[in-house]
C-alpha cells in the first residue's frame, strides 16, 4: 500500500510539474510568473496528498508516504523496527517507480531542464540555508500531524492540514531548498535524473526536523506519546501499529 501511495505521489508530482513548467505546456503560458506557478503546483500536490491519505489504502497503511515520518513514529514507539524497515523500502521503491512511469507515459517530458524530474535541490542561497529550511518545515509538518491527529476535534482534518502545509511550503519555501521533507521523494527524482548534489541534506534534515518535533510533542504532553501511527480505525482492517492508552487527547 505504501509502495502504491508513494508511486502515485511521485507520478502526479512529475505530471503536475510538467504541466506548469514545461515550455510547450499551454498551462505554463497561462500562469504569469514563477510564484503563481509554484502556488498552482503546490495546491495541486497538496490536494493529491490529501486524497491519497484518504483512500482506503491510505487509511489502512497510515498514509505515511515518507520514511522520515515512519522513522519518527518508530522513535515514538508506535512502529516495530521490522515494519519501519519494510515501510522505508516500499516508500523508496514506490517513489522511484512513480518517476519512471511518469517519464515513460509523458514521453520523457519530465526530463526537460526546466523540470528535472521534479528534483529538489538547494536554492541560490546555498546548502546551509536549504538544510535549515528543510529542518524547519519538516518540524512544522510533523508537529502538526502529531497534535492534530491526537486531538478530538481536529483529528479528522489531519489530511487537509498536511495538504495545506504542502501547498504553502511549495509556494513560499521551494526557492530555498526545493521543498522536500521526504528522503524517498528526493531520492526518486535524483535517481532518475542523476542529480546527486547535496542528496545527504534531504535524508538528514527532514528526519532531524521530525525527530525534534516528536521530542517537543512528548515534552508538552508529559511523556505521553500518540495513540497510533495511523489516523483511521473505524473499520475492520487489521492495524499493525502499537496503540496508546486512548485514541485522541482533548
Amino acid at each position: 500500500m505504501e509502495f502504491a501511495e508513494m508511486g502515485l505521489y511521485l507520478f502526479f508530482t512529475c505530471m503536475l510539474a510538467t504541466l506548469v513548467q514545461h515550455p510547450l505546456s499551454p498551462i505554463r503560458h497561462l500562469l504569469p510568473n514563477d510564484t503563481v506557478r509554484r502556488a498552482c503546483f503546490g495546491i495541486s500536490v497538496g490536494a493529491t496528498l490529501a486524497a491519497i491519505i484518504l483512500t482506503p489504502w491510505g487509511k489502512q497503511s497510515g498514509g505515511h508516504i515518507n520514511p522520515a515520518i515512519t522513522f519518527t513514529f518508530y522513535r515514538l514507539g508506535k512502529v516495530e523496527l521490522r515494519d519501519a524497515i519494510f515501510y522505508g523500502a516500499a516508500q523508496f521503491a514506490g517513489a522511484t517507480a512513480g518517476v519512471v512511469i511518469a517519464t515513460f507515459l509523458l514521453l520523457g517530458a519530465p526530463g526537460h531542464p526546466t523540470i528535472r524530474y521534479a528534483a529538489t535541490l538547494p536554492g541560490i542561497y546555498g546548502v546551509g540555508l536549504a538544510f535549515t529550511a528543510e529542518v524547519i518545515i519538516s518540524f512544522v509538518l510533523m508537529l502538526t500531524v502529531l497534535f492534530a491527529s491526537n486531538h478530538n476535534l481536529l483529528s479528522r482534518y489531519t489530511p487537509y492540514f498536511v495538504g495545506a502545509l504542502y501547498a504553502i511550503f511549495i509556494t513560499l519555501e521551494a526557492p530555498l531548498s526545493g521543498m522536500s521533507m521526504n528522503p524517498a521523494r528526493t531520492f526518486a527524482s535524483a535517481f532518475r535524473g542523476c542529480y546527486w548534489h547535496a542528496l545527504w541534506l534531504y535524508f538528514v534534515a527532514p528526519t532531524l526536523g521530525m525527530l525534534i518535533a516528536a521530542e517537543l510533542f512528548l515534552k508538552m504532553r508529559g511523556g505521553i506519546g500518540p495513540y497510533c501511527a495511523k489516523l483511521h480505525h473505524a473499520n475492520d482492517k487489521r492495524c499493525i501499529f502499537r496503540h496508546g492508552a486512548q485514541q485522541v487527547q482533548p
